[in-house]
């Protein structure tokens, strides 16, 4: 791969030790940056010029259910309860393993030209090893950098009545990760998307977790989004039992009591939150602020697009805006006057980038633009009507920006993106074939 100067752009590293650096360059070597700062020396380099361009790290979608990208459009009225009724016990009966494939290929493109170079694909629908290797072909052709979170069907079809609470398939995992998924090197890489101590026993709970960790591998769960737990104390337990950590993720979390959001903290265990959906179906208000209160730092996932688009400029404002809202709430009931914002913007963009990446196990890879770390980065352009002149970069990019403003896409020095322009192959083919096939999977589930 050649080397590539990305020069005179307002870089935003989000590494602390480099800061934002105006009108700065970043080196490329190979699938690696070399050096980032105001001059590189770069002989021999091709050189891009990023005049007029806001340079950051790949914004970083730390939890989606891709499989249900050809859905798209389908959930915008549904609670969690409709959600749970339509797409779990019905419409993802339907899914044949080239329908994941076909979500996972359109999820992934649609991300990259989002600007995400990095998404934590939680697949909770292959009900077959087939189903999971379609899946992870998708992921692959994308050409995205992915987490597959190989998790297990809720209600697979043929099967009467949702199956009882079990362990993770041990035999599985291992395939797949003395497999395919062995080199941690690779553009996928594998987790587990385990049910957890909401929707298990706890001894099951804690061997899904032990798994996890012999597998040198994140476990994620859903969690704190019930209002009735199969383990109430089960994230106690998993911290005195010594396996919550930093390969520990639990998403929502919206429910968890401050105690509990203290233990992960303390144990450096990670917190998705998916606001947008959250604030829709149910599951309570957004954690990021209480998470960050109790010492944890919060990542962000789309969730479903089924119900919202693919993009992360939304989630970081819904999570900032609701966590000032309701400190301003708190102070005005006291009577008093908020004199300042309780976050700052600078904040939301961490947690759509490394801190999503510190949650799917990536943060020494990705999530920041250091030398030494993988080429995942995207260039937005400044002149755009909607940013113009767009005066504090960091504040564009969070307030301001959107997919359209997104000029470019690399992953593992890699252009994904040039010119506005996504790169990828056949892609009206590939829709149509998407098209198709959530018109079979409506129409099988009664719903067409």
């Amino acid at each position: 791969m050649p080397r590539i100067l990305i020069r005179g752009g307002d870089v935003i590293t989000m590494d602390p030790g480099l800061g934002d650096i105006p009108r700065g360059s970043v080196l490329v070597d190979g699938d690696r940056i070399a050096a980032v700062g105001q001059v590189c020396d770069a002989s021999g380099a091709e050189v891009v010029e990023a005049g007029g361009m806001i340079v950051l790290p790949g914004f970083v979608d730390a939890h989606l259910h891709t499989w249900q990208t050809g859905l798209r459009g389908l959930a915008g009225d549904w609670s969690l309860v409709d959600y749970s009724r339509h797409m779990h016990l019905n419409l993802a009966r339907q899914f044949t393993p080239e329908d994941l494939y076909l979500a996972n290929l359109a999820g992934g493109w649609g991300h990259l030209d989002a600007g995400i170079t990095s998404l934590f694909d939680w697949c909770h629908n292959n009900p077959t090893p087939e189903h999971s290797d379609r899946a992870i072909d998708g992921l692959a052709e994308s050409g995205v950098r992915a987490v597959f979170g190989h998790g297990t069907a809720r209600h697979p079809k043929g099967e009467e009545a949702p199956p009882a609470p079990r362990p993770h398939p041990a035999e599985e995992v291992r395939r797949l990760r003395l497999g395919r998924l062995h080199d941690e090197s690779a553009l996928v890489t594998m987790a587990l998307a385990i049910r957890g101590p909401d929707a298990t026993p706890y001894e099951i709970a804690a061997q899904d977790v032990r798994l996890a960790l012999d597998h040198g591998i994140v476990a994620s769960t859903h969690v704190g989004g019930r209002l009735v737990r199969e383990a109430p104390d089960g994230l106690r337990r998993l911290h005195a039992d010594g396996l919550l950590g930093p390969r520990f993720n639990a998403v929502h979390a919206n429910q968890l009591s401050d105690e509990e959001l203290r233990l992960l903290a303390e144990a450096g265990a990670t917190v998705t939150a998916c606001p947008e959906v959250e604030m829709q179906m149910g599951h309570g208000d957004p954690v990021c602020g209480r998470f960050a209160a109790a010492g944890g730092a919060p990542s962000l996932g789309v969730d479903i697009e089924s119900n919202v688009s693919g993009e992360m400029f939304t989630p970081m404002r819904m999570a900032l805006q609701f966590w000032r809202s309701a400190v301003n709430d708190w102070l005005l009931r006291q009577g008093q006057a908020p004199e300042r914002v309780a976050v700052r913007c600078r904040r939301a963009l961490e947690w759509a980038t490394i801190e999503g990446a510190r949650a799917m196990g990536l943060g020494h890879r990705t999530g920041s633009l250091a030398p030494g770390k993988q080429a995942d980065l995207i260039l937005i352009r400044k002149s755009d009507m909607n940013l113009f002149p767009a005066r504090d970069p960091v504040q564009a990019v969070v307030f301001r920006a959107n997919p359209s403003n997104v000029e470019s896409v690399m992953v593992a020095g890699g252009w994904r993106k040039r010119g506005g322009r996504l790169l990828a192959g056949n892609v009206p083919a590939t829709l149509e074939r998407l098209m198709e096939s959530g018109r079979r999977i409506m129409k099988d589930a009664g719903m067409g």
